[in-house]
């Protein structure tokens, strides 16, 4: 139940675009929120918002340095995000080559069932 809350938590944060900038920043480095702030025209505490979104889902961790609050990112979320999504699209591979084996059997087995025009003559008779 825990990892599940915390899926939620990491896809509902991703789902956002503006925190998906914010997570490509940091992937630069560390940055204060007035850093991150800057390139956006967005208001310090509507950054906040949006770090604070973040730092729930466990994507970023904030410090207090001096009079600013620095952030970087935290992998461990994205790692068990990363392992859900791989899980699942091993099992949707696995399927897909057993759903693309069973049409070509069946289409083997109906190409063979089939006459072929070159096995009669034009009256009808072999």
């Amino acid at each position: 139940m825990v990892q599940q809350e915390t899926l939620d938590r990491v896809f509902a944060s991703l789902a956002d675009p503006t925190r998906r900038d914010i997570l490509i920043r940091l992937g630069a480095g560390p940055a204060t929120i007035s850093e991150l702030t800057e390139p956006t025209g967005m208001s310090l505490t509507g950054m906040r918002k949006h770090v604070r979104a973040l730092e729930d889902a466990g994507l970023v961790v904030t410090r207090k340095v001096g009079r600013s609050r620095q952030c970087r990112l935290s992998e461990a979320p994205l790692d068990s995000a990363m392992a859900w999504i791989a899980f699942y699209r091993r099992l949707w591979a696995r399927r897909l080559d057993g759903l693309d084996a069973y049409l070509t059997l069946t289409t083997e087995d109906r190409d063979h069932d089939t006459p072929h025009a070159s096995d009669t003559t034009p009256s009808g008779h072999p």
